[in-house]
């Protein structure tokens, strides 16, 4: 199973954005969205890419999904996929973009 992981666009930089994952900042591709993205979106990652832009009415929820998701952790294969998503678009080195 594939999860994206959501996150909060802080600037958009052409075809590359700065998003903000519960507090870690990391590059994310923007080629394969479907639709035009701009700083204080948010979107679903998946290895360093953003899929989908998640509609305003649906950020909320789909927060709170997560944050239970990561709470729960233990060894829930659906949250050790969201790790392992986070951790695959990890750039080497100090960790932030």
């Amino acid at each position: 199973m594939c999860l994206g992981v959501p996150g909060r666009v802080l600037e958009v930089r052409g075809p590359v954005a700065i998003v903000d994952f519960w507090g870690v900042k990391r590059e994310t591709r923007l080629d394969v969205v479907d639709e035009p993205v701009e700083a204080g979106d948010w979107i679903l990652n998946h290895v360093g890419y953003a899929i989908r832009k998640i509609p305003a009415s649906e950020v909320g929820e789909t927060l709170a999904l997560y944050e239970q998701l990561l709470q729960e952790s233990g060894i829930d294969l659906m949250s050790a996929d969201v790790r392992s998503e986070l951790e695959a678009t990890a750039p080497s080195g100090s960790g932030d973009a």
